[in-house]
């Protein structure tokens, strides 16, 4: 279908929605239209129409000229101006770029982190609780949970990847960048307080952020500062979901898009990777309560006994409620090893592992409906 054609229909929307549904987090219809607006607000037709025809795969704008047959200059000024809004991710090395499309979330909305206003807060909002939260992002979490350092007694292992510092310690480049989450509730007049600049990139993924004004290079010494701060704060280290994370992000229940929508569910713990759950020692527990104040999830409270209960399907593993009990009553253990998971290798291999569980493609609708003609 023809450019101009679309633009008479406004069907290039409705395509841009079931591209962004094809991706692990996900991008589901409503029955009020919002997904829509959004959508509206963020592409114009011509961007919606070049989105449809971009690989999650990094490429050259010549070789998606080459792939749909456009004319030069009008690509690579989409791609820059796309690049710019924050709608696709955009790699330099040296004086070349390439180009490729991510999901909304995390992708787009999160490149709104700079420009979001509290129309686009609204919108985003009503998303999420509409639809987003309970059909989207919870049924496949692009993040995955892992336990603040302090929390864990060493007596195992900890996989690299499980290990905050570790994962900082691992990355010659680092950017830090607000919380696109806490923007989006501040903006609703909903914030929770907490630290404002607790989200990571790396490699790449640092450039960009940095490039678009969005994040800051920061050392791995600021970077372990600023997670020994979030700790303090009370916020839960979650990378993406590959074993070598292009972003950790530092969430709390109250704002996190991610934390909320899982709350949703009667079974968190279902909804997250996690190998680590809370644990009580009642004859140690004072019933102080501090642990079910640092909880994000809902997951402890005192029981009528006086002791500290946990609620295994809500519990994360994250162990907030760990580093700050008074009496050392609380404590991580590992799940047994018939429960435990290991994550996907990388965050591509992520998106790849869940389209295949949805049944969806990660193949360009326009390079999938040209083969089918």
């Amino acid at each position: 279908m023809v450019l101009e054609e679309y633009k008479m229909t406004g069907k290039v929307y409705y395509d841009l929605r079931e591209q962004l549904d094809q991706y692990a987090s996900g991008f589901p219809s409503t029955k009020s239209g919002v997904e829509m607006k959004i959508l509206e607000r963020l592409f114009t037709e011509h961007e919606a129409e070049l989105f449809l025809n971009l690989s999650m795969m990094l490429e050259t704008a010549e070789a998606l000229v080459q792939r749909i047959g456009r004319e030069p200059n009008e690509v690579v000024a989409l791609l820059e101006r796309m690049a710019d809004k924050g709608l696709i991710f955009r790699m330099k090395k040296g004086g070349s770029f390439k180009y490729a499309a991510v999901p909304f979330v995390p992708g787009s909305y999160d490149f709104q982190v700079k420009d979001m206003g509290g129309e686009f807060a609204e919108l985003f909002e009503q998303y999420l609780l509409e639809a987003l939260g309970k059909d989207g992002i919870s049924q496949f979490s692009p993040l995955r949970t892992i336990p603040v350092n302090k929390s864990i007694a060493h007596l195992w292992p900890v996989a690299s990847y499980e290990d905050v510092r570790q994962i900082i310690k691992g990355k010659d480049t680092i950017s830090v960048a607000r919380c696109v989450c806490r923007v989006q509730q501040n903006l609703l007049d909903k914030g929770c307080g907490k630290p404002l600049e607790t989200c990571f990139q790396f490699g790449s993924h640092a450039h960009y952020y940095v490039d678009k004004g969005m994040g800051r290079f920061v050392t791995q010494e600021e970077a372990i500062e600023i997670i020994d701060r979030c700790d303090e704060a009370g916020l839960v280290s979650q990378p993406f979901a590959g074993q070598d994370a292009g972003a950790l992000c530092n969430c709390c229940g109250d704002c996190c898009e991610i934390l909320r929508s899982i709350k949703l569910h009667p079974k968190p713990a279902e909804k997250v990777l996690t190998n680590y759950y809370a644990a009580v020692d009642p004859d140690a527990c004072s019933a102080c309560e501090t642990c079910a104040a640092r909880c994000q999830t809902e997951a402890i409270r005192v029981g009528g006994n006086d002791t500290a209960e946990v609620d295994l399907d809500r519990c994360i593993g994250c162990g907030l409620c760990v580093t700050t009990c008074p009496t050392g009553a609380v404590a991580l253990r590992r799940k047994p090893e018939s429960e435990r998971r290991e994550p996907a290798a990388t965050d591509k291999d992520y998106m790849m592992q869940v389209s295949a569980l949805r049944g969806t493609s990660l193949v360009p609708l326009a390079v999938t409906r040209k083969s089918q003609t």
